[in-house]
């Protein structure tokens, strides 16, 4: 049996909490739905085990580890901190992190009922975060490149998913962002993949914000494609009004990518009606009504032809 397919337990979790945490090991241990890279599972009330599951590289949770300590700090939304690290063992081979808890209900499995509330919260946690890094900080092989070098993804998405009556208007959006100028700034922190199931939501708006395993230092228009994967239709304008940063350049990039963004998550919620692993058959309606957001604002584009 590979490490990938060891069976994680509530059992196997705690074991590894009396290893190594063992004052740690007497709190409630509940699993946690979804994760894919990594599986989550709740720790008492204020805090969960992330442990490393498909992911092939330990790289993702030392990335959290070394630079969520530095930014949570000054970030106006909960996020995920580490307070504990696992090592790998003979019980179980590869790293786990204690981090806290951030509690609200995943989007992906919550609505955003307050669109106002939302957009000004999410745009206030970008201009937080969105500040420029450090020369050691990682830089992204799979997140990051300008659109113009995403288009093998792209064109895999688009042929996998797009929906005929869509595909002209799918495409010219893309083209539009790989056409649109690189980012010019220094490299920001960027969180790198906002998307339903990394975000969580009270009371009708943003709570919080989790799975940092793709962050790294680029361009900014990665996240502000949030603006329509994870905002409710008719808020993206607010969004970029409060966040005021982003010129006409980053928000064509940022359109294009939040196109390819949203159908990847048909792609996943295709493959979880198929029954596919790694699926997630709520994630279709999702990337859907995101990819119908990008076109409404793509229809009153003044970058449009």
């Amino acid at each position: 049996m590979t490490t990938s397919e060891i069976e994680i337990t509530a059992d196997l979790v705690r074991d590894l909490l009396r290893e190594q945490h063992p004052d740690l090991a007497g709190l409630a241990i509940r699993e946690v739905a979804g994760g894919w890279g990594n599986q989550m599972w709740r720790l008492g009330d204020e805090l969960a085990v992330r442990m490393q599951r498909m992911d092939p590289t330990p790289e993702l949770q030392l990335k959290e580890r070394r630079w969520l300590p530095v930014l949570a700090p000054r970030l106006p939304l909960p996020v995920p901190t580490p307070v504990r690290f696992g090592e790998p063992s003979t019980r179980f081979p590869k790293h786990w992190t204690v981090m806290t808890w951030v509690p609200g209900e995943p989007l992906d499995h919550g609505s955003i009922s307050r669109g106002a509330h939302a957009a000004d919260t999410l745009a206030g946690f970008l201009r937080a975060l969105h500040v420029e890094a450090p020369a050691e900080a990682p830089i992204s092989s799979d997140f990051g490149a300008h659109p113009k070098k995403c288009t093998d993804g792209f064109d895999h998405f688009f042929h996998s998913v797009v929906p005929d009556d869509l595909a002209d208007d799918v495409r010219a959006v893309w083209d539009d962002a790989v056409a649109a100028p690189e980012w010019e700034g220094p490299p920001l922190w960027v969180h790198g993949d906002l998307h339903p199931a990394n975000v969580v939501v009270s009371a009708g708006t943003l709570s919080g914000i989790v799975d940092f395993g793709a962050l790294f230092a680029g361009d900014p228009a990665w996240d502000l494609a949030a603006a329509w994967v994870l905002l409710p239709a008719g808020t993206a304008s607010r969004f970029f009004d409060t966040y005021a940063i982003a010129d006409e350049a980053a928000i064509r990039r940022a359109r294009g990518l939040a196109a390819m963004k949203s159908l990847f998550l048909m792609l996943m919620g295709q493959n979880g009606d198929r029954g596919l692993p790694g699926g997630k058959p709520n994630w279709g309606p999702a990337g859907r009504a995101a990819l119908d957001r990008v076109l409404q604002d793509w229809y009153s584009s003044p970058s449009r032809p």
